[in-house]
């Protein structure tokens, strides 16, 4: 194998065995920053060695060992350091003694470890962008470079967000363990929050040249099935995975030849991954069948289960959304999620219906600068007639508008609101 095809393999296994190091690391060291900077180094020992001997047939149980070895290197460096600093004398009678090879390849703790990882990287006391950029820096094994991509945000600000972030779980002391008893549903909640950040960002990125980012949704759908392993008992880890997985089964049909965006109505349906389809619905299915109270993300799940099952747009059962995001309102009481509802409720009862609903939500703080309420308005404008309503609205929406792609296509509706104002005044002259 050339010396190119082994750096490639390297990463590759870097990016799949990452995260189970630094988890099982961090049970060692207790120390999230140091637990990542030792996983770097079996993975610089690799780069510096498996080119002269060949990849191991066992390359993660490789890593494994070499960075473990590293570990108790250093614990049994500290602990002389703190004899030292005591003055006790005897100190190798002590130490733990060197596990064998077979014993540091063993990895019996692996989903235990991987579990505790996740908590910690979503751990509620970093701001949200602290715990999106660790949690792909830990368990999805990106570069810094590639989560400031990802995000289109400059790689020191990310840099600065993982230093951050790691300094404030140690000055927290957060422990390296499960959340239990009342702690539990607030911690998971986190962790689900901070997937479904990661996918939405990949789903309609909120700024930049593309519309949507298929690594991120990608990382966002490999946590959610490991989330789904080691938390099988609750229901609302398998409703963000049918939501995700439902979701990403239309990102085929979700952009054109040329980039454009194309909507949710207008897809081409045949272009849908038929197997994310079908796993979303098995997922929707386990989280159903496990009896809880519907949370937000098994009703979302649901809701895109209605446009999965329809072949067509109009065979969509547009009453059931309605009802499931009238839900959804009582449960989050969000006013985006009011806003998809007022959608719906369009589709089922008429666009006068839904404007109605929209207008209630003008002076909604929390939409303020939100680019899709004056697209929604617009387009209910739009369909009633109110063409020159429309293109205002359509305007202001475009100059909210971050993300390019999705500009252009409000800029497009002014044009067709104007066109087809023009056709009306002609028409109207006519007569």
């Amino acid at each position: 194998m050339s010396s190119g095809a082994t750096h490639e393999a390297i990463e590759a296994v870097w990016r799949i065995e990452s995260a189970r190091l630094v988890g099982a690391l961090m049970r060692l060291v207790r120390d999230v920053g140091l637990a990542e900077d030792l996983a770097q180094e079996s993975f610089i020992a690799a780069l510096e060695c498996w080119p002269t001997t060949g990849i191991p047939v066992n390359p993660g149980a490789w890593l494994m060992t070499t960075a473990k070895n590293r570990a108790f290197d250093h614990l049994r460096h500290q602990k002389m350091q703190q004899r030292k600093h005591a003055e006790i004398g005897n100190d190798a009678s002590d130490l733990s003694p060197a596990p064998s090879d077979l014993e540091l390849a063993a990895d019996d703790d692996v989903g235990d470890d991987l579990l505790r990882l996740i908590f910690i990287a979503c751990h509620p006391v970093l701001p949200k962008d602290g715990r999106a950029a660790l949690t792909l820096r830990l368990l999805g094994g990106l570069t810094t470079e590639e989560i400031a991509r990802a995000f289109l945000v400059p790689e020191p600000t990310i840099a600065q967000r993982i230093v951050r972030a790691k300094r404030t779980l140690a000055e927290a002391r957060v422990p390296f363990e499960m959340p239990c008893g009342p702690d539990l549903p607030t911690r998971l909640s986190s962790v689900l929050e901070v997937i479904y950040l990661v996918f939405n960002e990949g789903y309609a990125a909120t700024k930049g040249d593309h519309w949507t980012r298929p690594e991120l949704c990608q990382e966002a759908l490999r946590l959610g099935r490991i989330l789904t392993e080691l938390v099988a008992d609750e229901a609302e880890v398998h409703g963000l995975l049918a939501l995700m997985e439902l979701h990403a089964s239309r990102l085929p049909a979700r952009i054109g030849a040329s980039g454009e965006p194309i909507l949710l109505l207008d897809q081409d349906r045949s272009r849908w991954d038929r197997m994310l389809l079908h796993r979303g619905l098995a997922a929707l299915m386990r989280a159903e069948a496990l009896k809880q109270p519907l949370g937000p993300y098994t009703l979302q799940a649901s809701i895109a289960a209605c446009h999965a099952r329809a072949g067509v747009p109009e065979e969509t059962d547009w009453g059931r959304i309605v009802a499931l995001y009238d839900a959804l309102v009582e449960l989050t009481g969000s006013p985006i999620v009011e806003l998809n509802r007022a959608v719906a409720v369009s589709m089922a009862f008429g666009p006068a219906a839904g404007l109605e609903l929209v207008d209630a939500l003008i002076d909604e703080p929390a939409l303020k600068s939100y680019h899709l309420l004056p697209s929604v308005r617009g387009d209910f404008l739009m369909k009633l007639g109110r063409h020159v309503e429309a293109g205002l609205e359509f305007e202001r929406a475009a100059s909210l508008a971050q993300n390019s792609r999705e500009r252009d296509l409000l800029l497009a509706r002014v044009g067709e609101s104007r066109t087809r104002q023009t056709t009306r005044h002609v028409a109207d002259v006519r007569e």
